[in-house]
């Protein structure tokens, strides 16, 4: 018998402590014996910091997967970006084109480099960066454009490379969201300069926190490589040219990420057809539009999002509590990154502001059972009125 009462703990949730036996959590990683495995390999080696084979391994076995050279392990997702741009020298009078519909790391990685976020609005259809948007905030200031794959499915990426090229851009991907989505054969991670990923708990595959950098451009990533440690040459210990970052991944996550490469096809492949449940099982369903996937394009559906219009009965902020009683959890859109007090716009991008009122995103980790996502269709049916 524990000699702990839970409600004791400084970190217990009361709220995860009344959930129904039977609750459906939005998101919850897929972790199993490859993974502990080798954890406890990482830990019995004593290589548990900085270093230790399971980083550089985790970095080739990514890259390898996006289809790019380059791979450069970190903390998290938001470092990822940051790095990124400060990297490639944006700084103090630059501009940084970003989808207002999108989280707010986003926004914040390029405000710490002393730049700009600029924000575009979203297409209505893929919620994604509109690259007519985009074209129209374009300055003598601008720098790079900052694509966000959202919820997984690839934004216009032809569209926005044809425009970098044209007003001599750097494309940052944010692919948080996005591990293994493609347009044609070519997957996110690879269209830019260089791409970020995430391995937050609630990514497709995850190392608890970190992210990582992709690129085909080896200087950038031996830079990207030599800032995250301090900026400390490889070749001349303890001398630092400029200021540089502690935003290095340890061996023990790299060794959770190892693992979970050898299980990302199978959690992509899973979440598909979770989402071609979802969409068979809803489509008729009045007042809720589904999320889309455009020909040539593949959606990797890290979270099935839909939006809940005026038809349906309830509004999204109705049906948020409805559903949670009947044991499921629910999230809704992001806020658009324009009218959050940091980046408050008297004028908000009219596409995102609507998307963020209806969308709605449901249970969407890959250990959801057939059962399950049938359960919360029959109820999303329920409660339409």
């Amino acid at each position: 018998m524990s000699l702990i009462q839970p409600e004791k703990l400084p970190f217990f949730d009361h709220q995860l402590a009344q959930r129904p036996r039977n609750f459906i959590p939005i998101y919850e990683p897929s972790l199993g014996e490859r993974e502990e495995a080798l954890v406890v390999e990482a830990v019995r080696s004593g290589w548990i910091s900085s270093q230790g084979k399971y980083i550089n391994q985790f970095e080739q076995e990514f890259a390898e997967f996006c289809g790019v050279r380059e791979g450069v392990a970190v903390c998290n997702g938001t470092i990822a970006l940051h790095l990124a741009l400060h990297a490639l020298g944006i700084g103090a009078g630059d501009e940084v084109i970003v989808p207002t519909l999108t989280f707010v790391a986003s926004a914040n990685a390029v405000h710490y480099t002393g730049a700009t976020p600029v924000f575009a609005d979203v297409d209505p259809v893929t919620w994604n960066m509109d690259p007519a948007s985009v074209e129209r905030l374009i300055t003598p200031r601008t720098r790079a454009i900052m694509p966000v794959h959202v919820y997984g499915h690839p934004a216009a990426m032809p569209e926005l490379n044809a425009l970098a090229q044209a007003h001599s851009l750097l494309i940052v991907e944010d692919s948080a969201e996005a591990h293994g989505a493609a347009i044609g054969t070519q997957r996110t991670g690879a269209f830019g300069q260089i791409a970020a990923f995430s391995f937050m708990a609630n990514k497709i595959i995850t190392t608890g926190e970190g992210g990582m950098l992709t690129t085909d451009d080896a200087a950038l990533a031996a830079r990207c490589r030599m800032l995250r440690d301090h900026a400390m040459p490889p070749e001349r210990r303890y001398w630092h040219p400029e200021v540089g970052f502690n935003y290095r991944m340890t061996n023990l996550q790299a060794a959770v990420g190892v693992a979970q490469m050898a299980r990302i096809d199978e959690f992509i492949e899973r979440k598909r057809q979770i989402a071609q449940q979802y969409t068979t099982a809803l489509t008729n369903l009045a007042g809720v539009t589904l999320p889309v996937e455009l020909p040539g394009y593949t959606n990797v559906y890290w979270m099935y999002s839909v939006l809940i219009g005026q038809d349906y009965g309830l509004t999204r902020d109705e049906l948020i509590p409805a559903l949670r009683e009947r044991g499921i959890d629910s999230r809704p859109f992001f806020h658009p990154l324009d009218t959050l007090p940091p980046y408050y716009s008297a004028t908000p991008q009219p596409v995102a502001l609507r998307l963020s009122q209806q969308g709605l995103n449901l249970p969407s980790a890959p250990s959801l059972t057939d059962e399950q996502v049938a359960y919360i269709c029959d109820v999303l049916w329920e409660l339409a009125k």
